[in-house]
């Protein structure tokens, strides 16, 4: 979800349509569950059972949350026979889970914060 077609170091200057799309994604991201399974996502493929143990919750629950990942564009998914293994779509949501991650470890921890 690259905000310039050249993939340039220096994006455009955001508009509507980039602020509307990136409140969209962190609405998302802002349930636990949701975040839970991405942050499994960023160490590699799983498939639901992998997944439901990785985040603690309920195998419908956890069904329904990548379901509405996999609706936004987040996930992607393949067969394997009888499994759906699921991935995370590209880096960008890596890292924006990552740093989400680390904001919150700095708050917790009291340690200082960067410029």
């Amino acid at each position: 979800m690259h905000l310039s077609p050249a993939h340039d170091a220096h994006p455009r200057t955001p508009g509507e349509e980039q602020f509307a799309l990136a409140a969209e994604l962190l609405a998302l991201l802002g349930d636990r569950t949701r975040l839970a399974l991405l942050h499994a996502l960023s160490g590699g493929e799983a498939d639901v059972t992998t997944l439901t143990q990785a985040c603690g919750a309920a195998r419908p629950a956890v069904s329904q949350h990548l379901a509405r990942l996999r609706l936004a564009g987040l996930v992607t998914t393949r067969k394997e026979g009888r499994r759906v293994v699921y991935s995370l779509r590209d880096g960008h949501l890596r890292r924006l889970v990552a740093e989400a991650l680390k904001v919150a470890d700095h708050r917790i921890s009291d340690r200082p914060l960067h410029d």
